[in-house]
């Protein structure tokens, strides 16, 4: 029987925030009552007014400047991650990579994106100019994850104060630390006005923050919560964006280079000890190369391990809970028949779960079906890509995905009901920033990164202006029979063609 460590606990009216690699506290931090998120959220609203007076061009720069600080403090940022999740310091170092990377592309193509653009007014309204812009909502409330503590909710934040926004941050309770080292390095740029705000704690604490009459909330978690935080926005009619998690498929062709596709399904689905919600989880290979590349992924994944010490590729689970989610997966996938070419329930330790791969299971078992979040994959063979797309496509969820395909890839990743895929390359679009991020069905819906991004954080607004008086008086009581007359005939002419 295995051991459970902790998960963070109150200590009176402050929390722990444990290392899950040792149990020991990293760091101590309040949870924050109803009443405190309430007066985050107005000291946000007066913040908002500020910073959106900045404009463009003065938002950029400072958000500039803030992802100079996260660069030049890198192996710090890296050190809190690792601190706090247990992953290597190279893996806490690539998402802090791409957060920054986005952070650059938003402050440089708000204005493109948001800004007062023209639209054409048509031929019955062309005395008008017609012109679209974004505006800020206001405040936006960020519930972000444990297992990419900084790329995941950056990749909410830096949009929403790219779009003039001001933010109410709150962290996943495993994670604190992370959150407030990024909070107080934009503050340090940021020092007028309590533009990103951090508030911690639990369930609770998230729950207050939906509720406090924010303009918006961005959620990343589990469908379970995200259906809950929904219910509880509908309240007050606020608005949310969704990241679900995903169950994601990888697919592999007769054409594709099978080395590359098994180096891609086996740091896709164990890195990051398999905590990721764009993680393959399930692979369908054609069968007239399935024997050679499974031969290839179990000979990669043997040479894969958690640990704490510097050789090991990835760490412990962090949300102990999970480790149960895990081993329930695999012993299901054994008892339906599934074979373990690499690990099995003995793989899941006390802290670790080394990687595990799975041959032979059923389509309606839970290693299937159901999001694992945990170093395990799924490879079935298939008789063409039809039958891989319809497979693929069986779930509730529809995320991320992955093809590879020499002649194929572009046709096979267009009829994948997912919100990304990535062709001949492993979860290439998390790291493309003009790229929109987020699902379809149980994964969510809204967008973050790209245009998309941006425009998620903020309200559309229309203007017409009349130029000159149209000489077809449309919208007047003392309008005439004959300009009704001729307003048919014209609309005839212009529409009424088979």
């Amino acid at each position: 029987m295995t051991a459970v460590q902790p998960k963070p606990t109150p200590v009176g009216e402050t929390f722990d925030s444990l290392s899950p690699a040792t149990d020991e506290v990293v760091g101590t931090y309040p949870v924050h009552t109803a009443e405190q998120v309430s007066a985050a959220v107005e000291r946000a609203r007066a913040a908002a007014r500020w910073w959106d007076g900045l404009g463009f061009a003065g938002r950029a720069e400072r958000l500039q400047r803030w992802k100079g600080v996260l660069t030049r403090r890198l192996p710090q940022l890296c050190q809190v991650v690792r601190d706090e999740t247990g992953k290597p310091i190279a893996d806490a170092q690539l998402e802090s990579v791409l957060a920054i990377e986005h952070i650059a592309w938003a402050a440089k193509n708000a204005r493109k994106v948001l800004g007062k653009h023209r639209r054409s007014s048509g031929l019955l309204m062309a005395n008008q100019a017609a012109t679209v812009e974004y505006l800020p909502l206001g405040v936006v409330g960020v519930i972000g994850p444990w297992n990419y503590p900084v790329f995941t909710p950056l990749g909410s934040i830096a949009y929403a104060l790219a779009a003039g926004n001001a933010v109410v941050f709150k962290p996943s309770e495993y994670t604190p630390g992370v959150g407030k080292w990024l909070v107080d390095a934009f503050a340090e740029i940021v020092p007028e006005q309590p533009v990103l705000q951090l508030v911690t704690g639990f369930g609770e604490t998230g729950a207050a923050l939906v509720g406090s009459g924010v303009d918006k909330i961005a959620f990343t978690g589990s469908a379970a919560t995200g259906k809950k935080i929904m219910a509880a926005a509908a309240n007050t009619l606020t608005p949310v964006v969704i990241e679900a998690g995903g169950k994601d498929a990888l697919l592999v062709d007769t054409d594709a280079d099978l080395e590359a596709a098994a180096d891609a399904t086996v740091w896709g689905a164990f890195s990051n000890s398999g905590q990721t919600c764009i993680g393959v989880e399930r692979v369908y290979v054609h069968e007239r190369v399935a024997d050679e590349f499974v031969a290839k992924v179990v000979e990669k994944a043997k040479n894969v391990r958690a640990g704490s010490d510097e050789d090991a590729q990835y760490g412990p689970i962090t949300m102990p809970s999970q480790l149960s989610v895990i081993r329930g997966h695999i012993e299901d996938a054994l008892k339906r028949g599934g074979k373990a070419l690499v690990g099995g329930v003995e793989s899941v330790g006390d802290r670790y779960v080394q990687p595990t791969v799975l041959v032979d299971v059923p389509e309606d078992s839970e290693a299937v079906r159901e999001e694992t979040f945990g170093p395990t994959v799924t490879i079935a063979r298939v008789r063409d890509m039809d039958e891989a797309v319809e497979k693929a496509n069986a779930t509730k969820y529809g995320l991320g995905s992955t093809v590879f395909s020499r002649a194929r890839g572009a046709e096979l990743a267009s009829r994948l009901r997912a919100g990304m895929t990535a062709v001949n390359a492993p979860l290439s679009f998390a790291g493309i920033a003009s790229l929109p991020f987020g699902g379809v069905g149980d994964s969510g819906f809204g967008r973050i990164h790209g245009p998309e991004g941006l425009r998620e954080f903020a309200r559309p607004k229309a203007v017409a202006r009349q130029r000159f008086t149209a000489p077809l008086t449309l919208t007047s009581f003392s309008r005439k029979e004959s300009t009704d007359a001729l307003v048919a005939k014209l609309v005839t002419v212009l529409h009424g063609k088979r």
